[in-house]
């Protein structure tokens, strides 16, 4: 059961008719927020003996808020939300929201795995200054996630958060594609805005910006690797591990992008393809926190079962950053 405190929160949230008009939420009546841009998932800094570090977390956003950012995704995979507590979770964003600069825009991870929780989760990430939930999808069940399983789960999230909501879809942590028949039918939903699809399959990236093109719903790739591509296909941000380390030079790829300088861009991002590999797929949330360690950010520990990387793997890791000219 949902307690009265979070009862009187979601009332509140449906009274103001789900859309709030303030700072960089986008204006005019009946339009969704306008999550284009560039967002970096925001590490969960932790000291040596795995306390969370917010003073830490506060030093890599200010740093993190000299670029040119649409804002920050605090809570997501490379925040490794699921080692966290719940109060932790919020008390991240919550020191996320004071210390990030007023004008860029907050995405907090609030998927758990029943809807119940996820609807609390959202309530309570809206209370502590969250723009927009970004919902991961529930996997643990994965065999039952059907399409309509799935739609019944973000309908009702949609239905009673107070901020918008954006879909999630991360398959090689959750063994689990958002149906595309799903993202278009949650798509028409007032209060979900896009998608983060981290997949990499550019023809579902543009088959979904295609088959919502008549919806106000955007789609953002969940990694720098195939940044461009995305671009090329309708998508109109990302959500990439590589801005924790390399801001500027995913910017530039955006705007590289935006602005039809396609040659440039394609070299750019040919430079960043492995690089990108090496601090998601090959090495993981270690492997980021190696790297920022190396750019000047504080990366430190993971908590476990996570461990460090070997020398051998640090050792490549430096590699693909050395080779294509970032170190």
């Amino acid at each position: 059961m949902l307690g009265p405190r979070v009862w009187s929160s979601v009332r509140q949230g449906l009274s103001r008719g789900l859309f709030r008009t303030v700072g960089a939420w986008a204006s005019g009546e009946g339009k969704k927020v306008d999550i284009a841009g560039i967002y970096p998932p925001v590490t969960t800094p932790f000291t040596a003996t795995a306390e969370v570090d917010y003073e830490k977390l506060e030093e890599n956003l200010h740093k993190l808020g000299t670029f040119p950012f649409r804002g920050f995704v605090v809570q997501g995979s490379n925040g490794e939300f699921p080692f966290l507590t719940s109060s932790e979770r919020l008390e991240v964003v919550s020191r996320v929201r004071q210390a990030m600069p007023k004008d860029k825009l907050l995405l907090a991870g609030s998927g758990c795995e029943s809807t119940q929780a996820t609807v609390e989760m959202t309530v309570s990430m809206a209370q502590v200054g969250a723009d927009a939930a970004m919902v991961v999808t529930p996997c643990y069940y994965h065999g039952r996630m059907s399409s309509a399983a799935l739609i019944h789960h973000y309908t009702k999230v949609a239905d009673l958060s107070p901020i918008p909501v954006v879909l999630y879809s991360v398959p090689a942590n959750t063994g689990l594609d958002l149906p595309v028949d799903a993202v278009v039918t949650l798509s028409q939903h007032p209060n979900i805005v896009g998608i983060k699809d981290s997949g990499g399959d550019v023809t579902r990236i543009g088959l979904i910006v295609h088959k919502t093109r008549r919806q106000d719903f955007q789609v953002l790739a969940g990694s720098a690797g195939f940044l461009l591509a995305s671009y090329a296909v309708g998508a109109v941000g990302g959500v990439c591990a590589l801005a924790n380390v390399l801001g500027a030079q995913v910017c530039q790829l955006e705007r590289l992008c935006l602005t039809g300088q396609w040659e440039d861009a394609q070299k750019l991002q040919h430079r960043l393809i492995e690089p990108n590999t090496a601090v998601t797929r090959r090495f993981g949330i270690p492997g980021l926190k190696k790297t920022m360690d190396w750019f000047g950010y504080y990366g430190g520990p993971c908590r476990a079962p996570l461990q460090e990387l070997s020398p051998s793997q640090e050792e490549a890791l430096r590699l693909d950053f050395t080779s294509n000219g970032w170190l």
